[in-house]
């Protein structure tokens, strides 16, 4: 019984993973039959949104200082690591293996994706909600957001957009994971210092979609991990 509650928790990421291939697939059907100008237009909208989304979640933190260490330090840690170079390259492994050409747009599709729809205050306050209390509401509620986007992100950036739901399984299912053995160390606190960090991530990435930046967001993501430590040690001082 205690197996199927801790399954049941996932439930949220699951619905989550397949909502992305099942967008990812419509958008790759409809690919050929919209223009190209219309596909451009989109893409603009979908960048000025996501820029919007992140902004509104910044505005959430509650101290500019940890989020300015945690994004710092992350960025060093990162780009040592070179976790943006290691995504692209794994794009570029699925790339090949598909037969596609240089100019394909797959690596980045698999990138940008991935990196949409891990990273935001839905994916973190959902996945710690069903983690802590089994509570998937806000992830089948991010589910049906990531359909529209995940449709209309293949239909301008193809199939490495559907490939990113492997992406979104293995990181919210940690997340989820993670909210279960350390629930108790993540308080109101840390918890909006995460969407701040998290929201400053999404933000650049809408700067990339519109074609304003070329920032390696993924390079920030041990940021996130490093919150919640950099939120206890300012709780000291």
């Amino acid at each position: 019984m205690e197996i199927i509650e801790k399954l049941s928790a996932f439930s949220g990421v699951f619905v989550n993973t397949l909502t992305v291939i099942i967008g990812s697939g419509i958008g790759l059907l409809l690919k050929k039959q919209i223009p190209e100008r219309l596909t451009s237009a989109v893409m603009t909208a979908i960048g000025l949104c996501t820029i919007a989304i992140g902004v509104g979640g910044i505005i959430k933190g509650q101290n500019q200082l940890v989020m300015i260490l945690s994004l710092v330090l992350g960025a060093v840690v990162g780009t040592l690591i070179d976790i943006d170079g290691k995504l692209s390259a794994l794009g570029d492994r699925l790339q090949k293996k598909r037969g596609e050409t240089e100019k394909s747009t797959f690596s980045q599709g698999f990138v940008t994706a991935s990196l949409l729809f891990c990273v935001g205050a839905m994916t973190i306050v959902g996945s710690m909600n069903a983690g802590i209390s089994g509570d998937n509401q806000m992830l089948y509620t991010k589910a049906v957001l990531d359909l529209i986007s995940s449709c209309m992100l293949a239909s301008s950036l193809g199939f490495g957009v559907m490939c990113a739901s492997g992406f979104v399984l293995v990181f919210q299912g940690a997340l989820v994971a993670l909210s279960m053995v350390l629930g108790a160390f993540l308080n109101d606190f840390a918890v909006a210092e995460l969407i701040c960090a998290g929201s400053v991530m999404i933000t650049a990435l809408g700067l990339n979609l519109i074609g304003v930046t070329k920032i390696k967001v993924a390079n920030l993501l041990p940021g996130l991990v490093l919150v919640p430590f950099v939120c206890k040690v300012a709780e000291m001082f």
